[in-house]
């Protein structure tokens, strides 16, 4: 006769964790924000600017009663040891709008936040976020760590500055962004894939050699004579009327330009290739078991080459967002981690190119509420705001994302048997 022995659950299990940590966020909003809230309102507009349709929140009473609200969703999960992705939206989500109903009410600028504007900004600092995480999907999908997306995006960006202003044509800069980032990729794929080396230690030294190569041209070239060499211009925005005047979401979506569309077709086009067409079988056969597809006829090492240069096309090309429409030109080391957190982002989003989409706009809004702080003159100092799309990154890779599988074969080397 088998006797099963059941083994008990530990109690201390990520959900239950995460709530205590949502207990203590939940006491220090109602506690510490209520405190400091003023008696004025908090308004929420509807639209891109300070004025129209709205609602407004008392400072103080919103600070206190979001701040329960966090509080109770961390005893919830801390209670049931359940419910991990609601609840612990609806304590960050308490959260936040507890901190903002004590910013906003102490405010000497503006008590308002026009949360057309927010949304619109979240999404534009998104963008780059999204092709880079889209890049990093196609390369591990396909078994190569791609920890290069940094240096890619500043190819792309430095590239997309350069040929936009000597061609005249920002059609022709932007095509020059994405094959600067295919050319970064090339050089990953040689090295990683031909001669076998560590993929993120040649990812780190990429991004080193990207960031000096570009910075000494720019010193040589671009800074002396900035209109010949990096003046090329802003892409144009082609608002879509009717959809444009659709509150909160109608300035974000349909008020775009080529980095904007192209992001959310780019989303759409990566997802249905990779898991409705025989290429991305073949890329996901190549990542999870490489030998198998091998054995079956797929050509392993072109397909990687194959999908490491593409991946390195789209992060180019998301590269030029930062010299041809957050600025007029290229700077060195402009894109400030953008790379990184675009990692973090393809982590954060299990691998997935609309997981990645979405954890980019995660990341996203924090540099819209960094931008939207700093407007109303927050009383936290500059420096710490600075710090906010950062350590949502860390915070999310390490305390939300919880223990996720890369494609079996990410990073490791194939030799041919």
């Amino acid at each position: 006769m088998d006797v099963e022995l059941a083994v008990p659950e530990a109690y201390w299990t990520r959900t239950r964790k995460t709530g205590a940590v949502m207990v203590v966020l939940g006491l220090l909003a109602t506690i510490v924000f209520g405190a400091l809230a003023g008696s004025e309102n908090a308004r929420f507009a509807l639209g891109e600017n300070i004025s129209g349709a709205g609602f407004d929140i008392p400072g103080t009473f919103g600070a206190i009663f979001f701040g329960l609200v966090a509080l109770a969703a961390g005893v919830a999960m801390l209670v049931t040891g359940r419910y991990f992705g609601v609840l612990t939206g609806v304590a960050l989500a308490g959260f936040i709008i507890s901190a903002l109903c004590w910013q906003m009410s102490v405010s000497p600028v503006s008590h308002t936040m026009p949360l057309g504007f927010i949304a619109a900004a979240t999404f534009t600092a998104a963008i780059p976020l999204i092709f880079g995480s889209l890049g990093g999907v196609l390369c591990e999908r396909s078994g190569v760590v791609n920890v290069a997306i940094e240096g890619q995006l500043l190819t792309g960006a430095f590239f997309g500055a350069l040929f936009g202003t000597l061609t005249g044509s920002f059609w022709l800069g932007l095509v020059a962004a994405a094959v600067g980032g295919a050319l970064l990729s090339a050089i990953l794929a040689v090295f990683a894939i031909k001669y076998l080396v560590d993929q993120v230690v040649v990812g780190i030294v990429l991004n080193v050699f990207a960031g000096g190569l570009t910075a000494f041209f720019y010193e040589q070239v671009m800074r002396p004579d900035t209109d010949a060499y990096n003046f090329p211009g802003k892409v144009p925005s082609w608002p879509i009327p009717g959809l444009v005047d659709i509150p909160i979401l109608g300035p974000a979506l349909f008020n775009g330009n080529i980095f904007s569309y192209g992001s959310l077709i780019a989303v759409a086009v990566v997802t249905i290739a990779l898991f409705r067409t025989r290429w991305g079988l073949r890329t996901r056969a190549v990542g999870e078991h490489p030998a198998a597809a091998d054995t079956v006829g797929i050509r392993v090492l072109g397909l990687r080459y194959a999908n490491v240069l593409i991946a390195g096309l789209v992060a180019g090309f998301g590269g030029a967002y930062f010299s041809m429409l957050s600025t007029t030109g290229f700077s060195k080391y402009m894109v400030s981690g953008a790379g990184f957190i675009a990692l973090a982002a393809m982590i954060f989003g299990r691998w997935h190119p609309v997981g990645a989409f979405f954890a980019s706009l995660f990341f996203g809004f924090f540099g819209a509420l960094t931008g939207f702080l700093t407007s109303i003159s927050s009383p936290i100092p500059s420096q710490f705001l600075s710090m906010l799309p950062y350590v949502a990154t860390i915070f999310a890779v390490a305390g939300l994302v919880g223990r996720v599988r890369a494609p079996a074969a990410d990073g490791k080397p194939y030799v041919k048997g």
